[in-house]
């Protein structure tokens, strides 16, 4: 590489990869073992998952591609304890969230998962700041606290002095910030991203994924995403391809002595950003 910063290709617009802060000794984050899911249309029965084991370790940003009904989405919610599951397992910090209650469950998804959809998912009479704080003020965070909080998660995406803003009044890229911020304000054990720059032009698009791959270097973000586009794949450590169910392909888009450049790299995105 010469010494120099990892490049990446998204969307025809090149950005600098930062390579990820892996903790490799302290385990997955979320380990998935023999995972199956089956839907009954009435007539038939579908196997969307049919026994995928799936890992995700601590910092690590992962893509999940393939072509539509795959079952990418399905293991993406499956995973978040979104849907449960007819067989397997599926752990997150050492706990078997398919075991637990669906009130459990939905606690640990709001206490330590962040999400973030292409269509962001915004309230339209709220402000940035308001969307970002509500989900704390029900899990029962006090207003000064979670107000706090939420400007803190605007600084670091960068959108502190939209704080206001309702998202009407926000462009596309400005919204999935809001949307990154909400998800990050609870200090998530992992974030899953459904399509994240689906619903954005490519140099917004780009923009959005430097931003990822920056909160993933800076603090260990640990990071799934399921996407169609190619370029956001190549951002990742991680690539998993999915087809009828099933992993059929994992890939990773650098060698992983790409990381020894952490500290070089980081230095120069931030200090260029």
């Amino acid at each position: 590489m010469n010494g120099e910063p990892a490049m990446m290709r998204s969307n025809g617009h090149r950005i600098e990869r930062i390579p990820p802060i892996l903790d490799v000794n302290a385990g997955p984050m979320i380990a998935a073992r023999g995972i199956v899911k089956t839907y009954d249309t009435g007539t038939s029965r579908v196997e969307a998952l049919r026994g995928v084991d799936f890992m995700v370790a601590r910092g690590e940003m992962v893509a999940v591609m393939g072509p539509s009904g795959c079952g990418k989405t399905t293991l993406l919610n499956c995973l978040s304890g979104l849907d449960g599951i007819d067989g397997g397992e599926v752990w997150l910090e050492g706990r078997d969230i398919a075991k637990l209650s669906d009130r459990r469950r939905t606690a640990m998804r709001a206490m330590r998962m962040g999400f973030i959809f292409q269509t962001y998912n915004l309230l339209p009479v709220l402000s940035a700041v308001e969307n970002i704080e509500l989900p704390l003020l029900v899990a029962g965070v006090r207003q000064k606290a979670a107000r706090s909080r939420a400007l803190s998660a605007l600084d670091r995406v960068g959108l502190l002095e939209w704080a206001g803003h309702r998202p009407a009044e926000l462009s596309g890229g400005q919204r999935q910030r809001v949307t990154i911020a909400r998800a990050l304000v609870n200090e998530p054990a992992i974030v899953w991203a459904d399509e994240p720059t689906g619903a954005l032009d490519s140099t917004t698009a780009t923009d959005i994924l430097h931003l990822l791959r920056k909160l993933n270097a800076q603090a260990g973000l640990t990071l799934g995403m399921v996407t169609h586009d190619p370029g956001v794949g190549e951002a990742c450590d991680r690539i998993v391809h999915m087809r009828d169910g099933l992993i059929v392909e994992e890939e990773r888009p650098e060698m992983a002595s790409a990381r020894q450049l952490t500290t070089q790299v980081m230095g120069m995105a931030i200090g260029n950003d």
